[in-house]
């Protein structure tokens, strides 16, 4: 007889749910990777843009340019606020994914233990029975002689 654990379905469905959750952390850390590239290239604009400001103090430059790189330097600043509150939002949702797939797999691990501890009882029952067959039918060819 094969062994059949009744639990079967609990114990995939954990397994499903790990999987679910290492998908929607995968996912949380491409967002947030994308988030940080994002952050990087604001920020080497604005250096770009600081270089050029600076520049023009060493070459006349109207001061209508001027204006406009000062007005863009601004406007990059509160995107770059604005990312750094997106970026920080990400990695809290990483953790929030993180935390999420460990009770999973421990939740998942603990019904494998419940499964595998009913497959050793299963088994030592299995070779209990095969051993008193086993000793019944040398005791039965025994008493036939």
């Amino acid at each position: 007889m094969k062994f059949r654990f009744p639990l079967q379905k609990i114990v995939d469905l954990k397994g499903n749910e790990k999987t679910q959750a290492e998908w929607l952390l995968s996912q949380a850390l491409s967002t947030l990777r994308e988030e940080e590239k994002f952050l990087q290239v604001l920020n080497e604009e604005i250096v770009k843009q600081q270089e050029q400001l600076g520049r023009s103090s060493e070459s006349p430059i109207p001061i209508i340019d001027i204006q406009f790189i000062q007005v863009y330097i601004t406007h990059l600043e509160r995107q770059i606020e604005r990312k750094q509150i997106d970026v920080q939002e990400a990695r809290t949702n990483v953790e929030g994914k993180q935390s999420l797939l460990m009770d999973r797999s421990i939740d998942e691990k603990v019904w494998m233990k419940a499964r595998e501890k009913a497959m050793n009882i299963y088994t030592a029952t299995s070779l209990k029975k095969e051993q008193l067959d086993m000793d019944e039918m040398a005791s039965n060819k025994h008493l036939s002689k």
